[in-house]
């Protein structure tokens, strides 16, 4: 703790609401080194001149690593989260719309189309549909590949 201004010189350019953190890992980093024997300074150095280039070593290797790191390449700190959206939060009439064609296009489809295409929504799988339903996976694809190309043309078709 005697040579913290060394550490904290050497962490300036980290963030302030980060650098104790940084500041502490460096201390408990130096003290689990000293206790495996691995601060082995050189003779001809003056012991506090060795104990503060080692510090700044640990120091600046864990202010690259923090610099570096996915969480502070990404991470976006802002009071109001929800205050960075520009458009308005709420319902999209547009996609509602959507939705409503959609579904009234697959209300005139025949049943067995319809039933394909609500085996994606299993949460089990196609397979485990295909099998409940005694048929061949390969047959519960083919019919979904065929309902969503009905679904598609009668989507054209409808706009």
């Amino acid at each position: 703790m005697a040579e913290r201004g060394i550490v904290l010189a050497t962490l300036a350019g980290i963030p302030k609401r980060d650098r104790r953190d940084v500041e502490a890992e460096v201390l408990l980093n130096a003290w689990n080194a000293i206790r495996r024997g691995l601060y082995r300074p050189d003779p001809r150095d003056k012991p506090r001149d060795a104990l503060r280039k080692w510090l700044h070593g640990i120091a600046w290797r864990l202010a690259s690593h923090y610099v570096n790191s996915a969480y502070v390449r990404r991470a976006v700190i802002h009071p109001s989260p929800l205050g960075l959206l520009r458009e308005p939060v709420g319902i999209d009439l547009h996609a509602q719309i959507e939705a409503r064609e959609v579904l009234d296009a697959m209300a005139s489809l025949p049943g067995w189309q319809r039933e394909a295409l609500l085996s994606v929504d299993d949460p089990k799988g196609l397979v485990a549909h295909a099998k409940r339903r005694r048929m061949n996976p390969s047959t519960a694809a083919s019919r979904l590949r065929i309902a969503r190309k009905a679904l598609a043309l009668l989507l054209r078709r409808r706009r």
